[in-house]
């Protein structure tokens, strides 16, 4: 590969790199400690749009990872500002949590299911048969269709769970409009989390756990990609993928030095 310049900035997934299941792994608390010390920009991105920046510092810290609201960014921000940028003070029927919730009224949205500009499908664990009934009648009366991210099944310690992308192939299904993704793989989501920090993407790295979300939104994104071996992918995995990640690592405890 040709040779890059020096990372300057790091974003890094959470799911997988920085914690798996409700525990941190190895190395993560000493990476967040050397980039806080460094003074580098940073980021920690997850595709879940339930939580707020401040729901997410705190649950970070109680596992020892201290990481602050401002360097958080999810799906729901990302969709956010998306929606901002394309319909500044618009209406949306949601379909989700707190974190989506928060960052659209951040924006000045109003949430409305009466003649909606959008309906935005974010995470939540009570999906319900009459808000999804609503949201293909609002799609099918006309309203674009915004989805947070892709991701079809979610992690649980039960086991995995049914996330956006999967609800989202049902309203699909009922309505025949696609959504629009604007969490991972998309390089939006990576775009605008590094406007936020005032970073560059050529000097900028990408840490994941999956091949098909973060290691492609970062490799279209311009970002050199590191792929951890801690969560969903296998070394066995990566040859299936017609792109490859810049390094591949075992863990999150092999990039400390590398800040």
């Amino acid at each position: 590969m040709a040779e890059r310049k020096p990372v300057e900035s790091w974003l890094t997934d959470m799911d997988g790199v920085l914690i798996h299941e409700g525990v941190p792994i190895p190395g993560a608390a000493e990476f967040i400690k050397r980039l806080r010390e460094s003074g580098k920009p940073f980021l920690v991105l997850t595709n879940n749009s339930i939580y707020t920046p401040r729901d997410l510092q705190a649950r970070l810290a109680r596992m020892g990872l201290h990481v602050p609201a401002q360097n958080i960014w999810t799906s729901a921000l990302a969709t956010a500002k998306f929606l901002e940028d394309q319909r500044p003070d618009g209406t949306a029927y949601v379909i989700g949590e707190a974190g989506l919730t928060t960052a659209l009224h951040d924006i000045g949205y109003v949430l409305t299911d009466h003649e909606p500009d959008y309906v935005v499908l974010g995470e939540t664990r009570t999906y319900s048969f009459e808000a999804l009934t609503r949201a293909i009648r609002l799609i099918n009366g006309g309203a674009r269709f915004i989805c947070t991210n892709p991701d079809e099944t979610g992690p649980s310690t039960e086991g995995p769970l049914p996330a956006t992308g999967a609800v989202a192939a049902l309203i699909t299904k009922a309505t025949g409009k696609d959504p629009y993704f604007a969490g991972k793989p998309n390089p939006l989501m990576m775009r605008t989390g590094l406007n936020a920090i005032g970073a560059h993407s050529e000097t900028s790295a990408m840490i994941g756990d999956r091949m098909d979300t973060d290691v492609l939104a970062g490799l279209e994104a311009g970002m050199e990609t590191f792929l951890v071996m801690t969560g969903v992918t296998t070394p066995a995995d990566i040859d299936r993928y017609p792109y490859r990640p810049s390094t591949v690592v075992d863990s999150i405890a092999d990039l400390v030095d590398r800040v």
